[in-house]
């Protein structure tokens, strides 16, 4: 089934929901927003759609640069290990509570103006970071700097906008890439500056990149034409970000995607160190963040899934990434014999996942354009409940009984998507 995408489509649907559901709260905001979702062509050239990847790119990075230096950063600091673990979860909380609280805001706010708002307020927290003498400032440094990183999913949401209708798969695929380009390389990257000038060069860097970024997005970014901020207030805002979840059966189902999908992302990228560090290859950190540049060889071949989506194959699109999703952990059950094999299935997994990821935030924005924040943001929230999940469960495991179980959860996770996606492909979700 094609997807939805433009405004007369959205119009039409409210319409007849509030006639049907005679005073639904929600329905009548909705209504009450609606408006068109067209944008020139001309809003979002080339350039402009690489410009939104690596801004994205760079924010999301900065949830994962801590995680290779959290040794180095405890022993400057005189941290405990346990509070030098912290430092993970406290950016992790952050960024749930910024999806939730921060991202709406770009259906009631000019997205222009707050990206770059965000984007400033990201270089103090980032330079706070970069700056802290004691644990307690680096924890807020990274509370915050996890908290404003979430402008990354404003911009996906304000790309989905400008885009054509029948260009926002290929729009949202070449954005998302840049997500996950930034997550696969931030260890990598992080690692490599910390030898070089130490940790906190990485968050002076990424502070200056950041600064950079927002000078050239608030000259860069289009205006948007013939769309209004929402009318409603803060509070009510997050009210119908919950609601909208009550109401619309395929935003459940495609985070329930989500959630599954992540939860096997991050149950193989939050282990795969810990073979690899030991017997027969004793890799260092460099060689073994060096992975990620084939994860993202999965990632950028992923953006066909944008253009699959734009022709109405969302369906046979899910299908196809879950079934290689579940695959993918064939070869990487033989990590501990062969580093072929290992690349084998990262190329399959990331591809898989992000696949799944392009379709979901093209479908759900689809939904609602004039709730494109509030759809994505909650979204997003899943996403963050499927990766800590799966990092959870996956370093408990190998620790207790090696990479076979940790191959097994990340096969049950791909499987009880492929599930799911069989129990409602009939339906009248895409």
């Amino acid at each position: 089934m094609p997807v939805p995408g433009n405004g007369e489509a959205v119009t039409r649907r409210t319409e007849a929901e509030v006639g049907a559901g005679a005073g639904s709260e929600v329905a009548a905001e909705i209504q009450a927003e609606a408006r068109t979702d067209e944008s020139p062509a001309s809003a979002l050239s080339r350039g402009v759609v690489a410009l939104f990847a690596v801004a994205c790119a760079a924010a999301v990075a900065n949830v994962y640069f801590s995680q290779p230096l959290l040794v180095t950063i405890g022993h400057d600091l005189g941290m405990s290990p346990a509070l030098v673990g912290s430092v993970v979860t406290l950016t992790h909380v952050g960024y749930g509570l910024g999806l939730f609280f921060l991202v709406p805001l770009g259906d009631m706010a000019d997205r222009r103006r707050l990206v770059v708002a965000q984007l400033l307020l990201l270089v103090l927290a980032l330079a706070v970071v970069a700056a802290a003498r004691t644990a307690a400032v680096l924890l807020v440094g990274m509370a915050a700097t996890g908290l404003l990183a979430v402008v990354t999913q404003t911009l996906v949401a304000f790309a989905a906008s400008l885009a054509p209708p029948a260009a926002r798969g290929r729009v949202v695929g070449l954005v998302t890439s840049g997500v996950v380009i930034g997550i696969l390389l931030a260890r990598t990257a992080s690692g490599l500056m910390a030898d070089l000038a130490g940790w906190r060069s990485v968050y002076l860097a990424s502070a200056s990149l950041t600064a950079l970024l927002a000078l050239t997005l608030y000259r860069v970014l289009p205006r948007p034409t013939g769309v209004s901020p929402t009318a409603l207030r803060y509070g009510q805002l997050l009210r119908s970000t919950v609601t909208l979840f009550v109401r619309e059966r395929l935003l459940r189902i495609r985070a329930l995607f989500g959630l599954l999908i992540f939860a096997a992302f991050s149950t193989l990228w939050s282990s795969v160190a810990l073979p690899l560090s030991e017997a027969p290859y004793f890799m260092s950190h460099g060689a073994i963040g060096a992975l990620g540049l084939i994860g993202v060889v999965g990632a950028l071949a992923a953006t066909v899934a944008g253009r699959l989506n734009d022709r109405g194959l969302s369906r046979r699109t899910t299908g196809i990434a879950l079934l290689l999703l579940a695959a993918s952990w064939l070869p990487l059950a033989f990590t501990r014999s062969s580093l072929w094999a290992l690349a084998v299935g990262v190329i399959l997994l990331d591809l898989a996942v992000q696949a799944v990821h392009v379709t979901n935030q093209t479908l759900i924005h689809a939904l609602h354009p004039d709730a494109g924040s509030r759809l994505i943001g909650g979204y997003m929230v899943f996403y963050s409940v499927g990766s800590a999940t799966g990092a959870i469960a996956a370093t408990s495991l190998y620790t207790v009984v090696g990479w076979g179980a940790v191959c097994a959860l990340g096969a049950a996770f791909s499987c009880l998507g492929l599930v799911l996606w069989v129990c409602t492909r009939h339906s009248d979700l895409r």
